[in-house]
């Protein structure tokens, strides 16, 4: 069996939403005017990623860093297969393990064993490499007798245990990370950071967002800085983290 090596490249990239303009509209106003008018409520296009290159190689460590609503989160959404790309090219070689909105998308009515079997092939895995790991996963989420249990009963902390538990099962080639994640009560928290180092020791490429500019500088050697759907800087991550710095104190001063 030949060995891949885990890659990733955006080539010209483009992403654009169709969104609704005023989702203000009041009950009375829509009942009038849109029951007449088509055009009571336009749509208002958004194009939230705009002519991305870039190439993450196998070895990687790349951190993404820009202010609220710069595409971080969409660019690791895109980069995931969550969103088609609207224009240009998208390429992953490599299995991927997405960390974020990790507790939504749980059948509420199934048990908690029944949704570890769903999330696990969403993840890439077969009904036989599951048979091996759902011990494992249900210990490591330490919700014994509650996994007997529908999913809609449990608690915020317990669904986000669950999806942790089952996210982390895998040993993925290329890893995604939106912020670092607050999982559970404080001992659960250890746990799960041991088990992000772990995960991030084995695999061969991560791309991080996170608003914690220390934690970029400790985990990644390579930065992009995002701003407005582009990627304003790319480079080494003291280089890029200067410059994002430098940009908004002085906009600070200025202002």
């Amino acid at each position: 069996m030949t060995h891949n090596m885990a890659h990733i490249e955006l080539n010209q990239l483009n992403l654009t939403f169709q969104v609704r303009k005023n989702s203000g509209v009041t009950l009375k106003e829509f009942v009038v005017r849109g029951l007449f008018r088509k055009s009571a409520n336009p749509k208002m296009t958004v194009h939230a990623l705009r002519d991305l290159n870039l190439s993450v190689g196998e070895g990687e460590r790349l951190g993404i860093i820009g202010h609220n609503g710069a595409g971080k989160s969409t660019l690791l959404r895109l980069l995931a297969g969550i969103y088609p790309p609207t224009s240009g090219r998208r390429v992953v070689s490599g299995q991927i393990s997405s960390l974020f909105d990790i507790a939504l998308g749980f059948e509420g009515d199934a048990s908690g064993w029944e949704n570890i079997g769903y999330r696990s092939y969403l993840q890439g895995e077969t009904p036989r490499t599951i048979r091996d790991k759902i011990d494992a996963i249900a210990e490591f989420s330490e919700l014994g007798d509650f996994l007997n249990m529908p999913v809609r009963y449990y608690s915020a902390g317990m669904s986000v245990r669950l999806a942790f538990a089952i996210a982390t099962a895998i040993e993925p080639e290329i890893l995604l990370v939106d912020e670092v994640l607050s999982v559970g009560d404080l001992a659960f928290q250890e746990k799960a950071a041991r088990r992000m180092r772990e995960m991030m020791s084995k695999a061969k490429i991560i791309i991080m967002v996170s608003h914690d500019l220390s934690s970029i500088a400790n985990l990644c050697e390579r930065a992009i800085w995002m701003d407005h759907g582009t990627i304003r800087l790319s480079g080494p991550t003291p280089e890029v983290i200067a410059a994002y710095q430098h940009h908004f104190s002085s906009a600070r001063q200025a202002a």
